[in-house]
């Protein structure tokens, strides 16, 4: 199996979940990886190139009833819009692109690690899943599991990981904070900004989204 791995702060708890706590050595074996910023694994999962992954919710109708995603509770802090006269997408997510045009706001989208960077170092932005929160009093849902086949391995992830309280060890801080320049408190603060578990209201905020979506389309 070909799991598409997006190596962002975001999904660190997930990565050590998929390291340790899956049910067997054999899936352990089973897992191969494919790793890349989100739109590239949007691009190799509907070209049927990774078995499954996070993909940008924009893309999300393509899914059938996930149970997982990566979800802001209110801010998050890693997906950004510097205020400007001039519009400039992120070329590595369509979903933020598009959450931005839906806002009306304009200026240079900026997400992940390197806006989560800008954030700690910067006052002039605008934080894209807090404007969505004010408006709609929803998360904002950024990406679902998704998957071309359901087999024991997805529904070992959709149960067990939801469960599991994730304590991320110093060491592994230490080599994400040394390779984001991002310090490990300022790592640990972030991950509380984020959830996985898609409950009733993340499904309307992502049935809103696509809505919305299709009508600035």
């Amino acid at each position: 199996m070909i799991f598409g791995k997006i190596e962002y702060l975001n999904l660190l708890p997930f990565h050590i979940f998929m390291k340790r706590f899956l049910p067997s050595q054999q899936l352990k074996q089973s897992m191969h990886y494919y790793r890349g910023v989100p739109s590239d694994i949007n691009n190799k999962f509907l070209k049927h190139k990774v078995d499954a992954a996070f993909i940008s919710s924009i893309n999300s109708k393509k899914c059938f009833k996930p149970k997982l995603g990566i979800v802001a509770k209110k801010e998050v802090t890693s997906v950004l819009v510097i205020p400007s006269d001039t519009n400039k997408t992120d070329s590595e997510s369509a979903t933020s692109n598009k959450l931005a045009q839906i806002l009306h706001i304009q200026g240079e989208v900026l997400i992940g690690d390197k806006a989560l960077l800008y954030y700690l170092h910067h006052n002039n932005y605008i934080d894209l899943a807090l404007e969505w929160h004010k408006r709609y009093k929803l998360p904002f849902v950024f990406a679902t599991l998704c998957y071309h086949k359901r087999n024991k391995l997805i529904q070992a992830i959709e149960t067990k990981f939801p469960q599991k309280k994730i304590k991320i060890p110093y060491y592994i801080l230490q080599n994400a904070a040394k390779k984001t320049d991002i310090p490990p408190d300022a790592i640990k603060k972030y991950l509380k900004l984020i959830s996985y578990k898609l409950h009733e209201k993340e499904h309307r905020s992502l049935k809103r989204f696509l809505k919305e979506s299709k009508l600035q389309a």
